[in-house]
């Protein structure tokens, strides 16, 4: 069984930084594009971020490009979100996702009907001006 584990959310102030990390286990990590999503109060789950099997390549909503990075460390099961220049409006419970296919292509994650089949419970970020 697949199992996503997000933790490193908090309270941060804005143009601070977080680093979000999501364990994964129950299958081989190492095989899956991974991404972020999030959350905010009143509005629909977000594409965020998305990286391939082996990290080589990664896509970013236009929100959060040259601020967010993604990576992952297959050796260790973990998929990271380093966020700097937070804002208010980065406000929002951030989950961690995962395909059911090794096959699902990272940038899939982007698109309006994202393949995802596994979700993480999220963690909390909460930006203050």
């Amino acid at each position: 069984q697949v199992q996503l584990i997000e933790s490193g959310g908090g309270l941060v102030q804005a143009g601070g930084s977080l680093r979000l990390s999501c364990a994964a286990s129950g299958r081989t990590f190492g095989f899956y594009a991974m991404g972020w999503f999030r959350q905010a109060p009143g509005k629909e789950r977000e594409f965020v971020a998305a990286i391939t099997w082996n990290g080589t390549s990664t896509y970013y909503a236009d929100s959060v490009k040259g601020r967010f990075t993604i990576s992952r460390d297959n050796a260790k099961n973990t998929l990271y979100l380093q966020m700097n220049n937070l804002k208010p409006e980065d406000t929002a419970v951030y989950y961690c996702a995962a395909p059911g296919s090794r096959y699902t292509a990272a940038q899939s994650m982007s698109q309006p009907r994202p393949r995802v089949d596994y979700w993480g419970q999220g963690t909390q970020v909460t930006v203050s001006s």
